[in-house]
């Protein structure tokens, strides 16, 4: 028999007639003599629990008039049994209690399990109210907190390996939870209108209202123009066949963190969440502008850039054959004049999702990519042996004879006479030459590779996508300058140096003058004696001839300004493509804009790995000219210089009578420790940009 432990002996013999006279019919008072008590506490399962019932709730409650032994039914006497069954509500809900058990609740309870949510879990127990009563824990404004109890249960959640932990946390912050628990709008959903009452079954149980094939119907119930428009679309055609599991609500907008579809971060996680199920498409869209900037804006907010669904649809999405699409050939321009004001036809022929790679379906694409990956390839192979036999050459001379080696180029950097062999506005170019690269590619090089780390941080850095496009405008525009001054310096010493293409004794023009010039040593137009500067160079290299001399401007010299010729056209008229592409557009086919992207993007490439690599050895990282070589500073150059590696020039000048034209004043300590900061800033940069972009094409390598 039970034996209360904390009841006064008063009780116990106020009892005693009840007991000897075997009462059949038990009152409440009964049951209250003992549950009356406030302090009465018993320890169940290691938990100290009370056993008191307040007497002012129970008669508040729907079961206020009902005798105690009406639910618990298996009480036959006072003091009664130690252990009882649970208050049996199946005896008056049978109805209920019959979907309940074929719920995910009912089928845990009915294996044994102790921790699945019954009746009082959820309804409560004495004090039970109607459901519409504001203080029902089902009430729908409580709905959520009853049912985080278990499923916000951080121990539940992993013993039972919950798909979906911290639910309840994560529907307060989603736009349903918002409406109903901060704004009081019940006809938001709840948990219950989603998933069900009493008959609550597993997401992959056929009968579930949240099952793959039934959440349409369920979201439908509150959403029932957007149901329509998703049963017609190419989705909702599909859904009935149940061997493909086509898109549903929840695969795009989530199953409890359902956010405002106009929010930045809803934007920003599109292509990943359509990308689930269309993998091929989501990669080339990745390396277009749109990909890759809607990638690198994550963390500031989506970029002003076409997601997916600005192209094909919201929950209407329909094949492009589709007369209604809206990418048909009827709607498709002004699908793009969205966000291209004046997009016209030949625009709308831009390839999203094309991929260079395909030379059946892309062929333009693919010779493109081809022509400049080879390119690529071809220079670094090049470049890379002529700079590694160099180096092998150098380090040769060094090891043999390393005093000799240091004192001639503390000689060479210390003389007493000095030469102009840049003059101001030269010197201005370079600077905006480099300049304006590094920023080109600060703000270009994290757009080619955009999975990096370092990418992400760039731009953010910066401040997002938008800023890093105008300051790639420009430094474009920086560039478009340099290059123009450059050409109008030339075209004014061409009208100065006029008469120098006449001949002498009939004053009228000479072709083989004009050749004499403009293939001469002051020229940086390639010439035969170029040629044969290279192949002694090759010869000094494996110790087969004399070092060679040099005139005004080198074989790798003239490569470099001639680089920038091509890097400028190709680059430059590629860029503005891209820039404007509605206006080029006119009179090209969209997929020009394609072209445009891959010349511009392997270009860009080459000409960064290029300076950062090959022109930074030959100009500043041989080790005769470590750590740097300052004369695109300085402008000047030394006599013994000139006579160790340009004693063509030096010669030359001299025959020519023109040496003290170059001969300049030593002012160069007065400033040259700016120039060397601003130096050492420059391709110090150069350097990790580099490392940066070895480090983006290796994970790409081995991803």
């Amino acid at each position: 028999m039970f034996k209360p432990k904390n009841i006064p002996a008063v009780l116990l013999l106020a009892l005693i007639p009840f007991i000897a006279s075997g009462q059949e019919e038990l009152s409440n008072e009964s049951c209250l003599d003992c549950h009356d008590d406030p302090g009465w506490t018993e320890m169940i399962d290691g938990k100290e629990v009370s056993l008191h019932v307040d007497t002012g709730i129970l008669a508040n409650s729907v079961h206020g008039d009902w005798d105690c032994i009406d639910c618990h039914s298996d009480i036959e006497e006072v003091p009664h049994a130690e252990k009882l069954k649970p208050a049996n509500c199946a005896d008056c809900h049978d109805d209920i209690q019959e979907e309940f058990q074929q719920s995910i609740h009912g089928a845990l309870g009915a294996m044994g399990n102790l921790d699945t949510a019954t009746c009082s879990d959820c309804h409560g127990g004495h004090g039970i109210v109607p459901v519409s009563d504001l203080a029902s824990p089902v009430f729908k404004l409580n709905l959520a907190r009853t049912c985080a109890k278990c499923h916000d249960n951080p121990g539940l959640t992993a013993e039972y390996r919950m798909r979906f932990p911290e639910t309840s946390s994560h529907y307060q912050e989603s736009i349903h939870g918002k409406a109903l628990m901060k704004y009081g709008l019940v006809v938001a959903p709840s948990c219950n209108d989603c998933h069900g009452v009493h008959d609550i079954k597993p997401a992959n149980n056929e009968q579930s209202m949240v099952h793959h094939t039934n959440i349409d119907a369920t979201c439908g119930k509150c959403h029932v123009g957007i149901a329509e428009e998703y049963a017609q679309s190419v989705h909702g055609q599909h859904l009935d066949d149940r061997g493909k599991m086509v898109a549903v609500c929840n695969d795009c907008h989530t199953a409890h963190d359902i956010e405002i579809p106009s929010s930045a971060h809803f934007k920003a996680s599109s292509d990943e969440k359509c990308g689930a199920c269309h993998a091929d498409r989501l990669e080339n869209y990745h390396e277009t502008y749109h990909g890759k900037a809607l990638v690198l804006g994550e963390s500031n907010g989506a970029p002003e850039v076409a997601a997916c669904y600005d192209c094909h649809g919201h929950h209407d999405i329909r094949p492009a054959e589709d007369p209604k699409s809206w990418l048909s050939e009827a709607n498709i321009v002004g699908t793009c004049a969205n966000c291209h004001e004046g997009a016209n036809a030949k625009f709308a022929e831009y390839i999203p999702h094309a991929d260079h790679r395909d030379k059946e379906n892309y062929p333009m694409l693919y010779y493109a990519f081809i022509f400049m990956t080879t390119l690529l390839i071809s220079v670094f192979i090049l470049f890379g042996i002529h700079t590694f036999f160099w180096l092998f050459r150098s380090l040769y001379l060094y090891l043999n004879d390393s005093k000799t080696f240091h004192e001639t180029k503390i000689h060479v950097q210390k003389g007493d006479e000095w030469f102009t062999r840049f003059v101001p506005f030269e010197r201005f170019l370079h600077f905006l030459v480099v300049t304006s690269f590094l920023l080109l590619v600060l703000t270009g090089m994290p757009l080619k590779f955009y999975y990096t780390d370092w990418a992400q941080f760039l731009f953010n850095l910066m401040g997002g996508v938008d800023v890093a496009r105008s300051l790639h405008h420009f430094g474009a525009i920086i560039t478009f300058l340099y290059f123009g001054l450059h050409l109008f310096d030339r075209f004014v010493a061409m009208i100065k140096g006029r008469n120098s293409v006449k001949d002498p004794e009939t004053g009228k023009f000479s072709f083989n003058r004009l050749i004499t010039i403009a293939f001469g040593p002051d020229s940086m137009l390639p010439s035969v004696q170029d040629w044969r500067d290279f192949i002694a160079h090759q010869k000094w290299f494996f110790g087969k001839g004399e070092k060679p001399q040099f005139d005004r401007w080198t074989y790798w010299e003239k490569f470099d300004y001639l680089a920038v010729f091509w890097g400028v056209a190709i680059i430059g008229v590629s860029g503005l493509v891209m820039w404007f592409p509605l206006f080029f557009s006119e009179f090209l086919p969209g997929w020009a804009i394609n072209i445009a992207l891959i010349v511009h993007s392997d270009e860009a490439l080459l000409a960064a790995g290029f300076i950062f690599t090959f022109h930074f050895f030959n100009t500043h990282f041989r080790l005769e000219k470590l750590p740097m070589d300052t004369v695109i500073f300085s402008g000047r150059i030394s006599k013994a210089e000139m006579l160790h590696e340009r004693r063509r020039w030096y010669n030359r000048l001299i025959a020519e009578g023109r040496l003290d034209e170059h001969r300049v004043r030593d002012e160069w300590d007065r400033w040259k420790k700016i120039a060397k900061s601003f130096g050492y800033g420059f391709f110090g940069l150069g350097l990790i940009l580099l490392g940066m972009i070895v480090y983006a094409m290796l994970v790409r390598l081995f991803h």
